[in-house]
């Protein structure tokens, strides 16, 4: 089984379940408009999504 994604927005959106080539290619349509947007595993936008969680954005130093 391969490894499925979603996106999570700056609205706090969580995209639909797509494959890594579907979620890039959204990820660059959503930023032609100005959009952050965050590619998250599925288990992890469940996680958000059940228990109403925050996502926490990356950080780099």
């Amino acid at each position: 089984m391969k490894d499925r994604y979603m996106l999570y927005t700056q609205n706090g959106v969580l995209e639909n379940v797509m494959s890594r080539d579907e979620a890039i290619e959204k990820v660059k349509q959503y930023q032609e408009h100005g959009i952050d947007v965050y590619i998250v595993s599925e288990t992890e936008g469940q996680r958000i999504m059940e228990n109403n969680d925050e996502f926490h954005r990356p950080k780099w130093e």
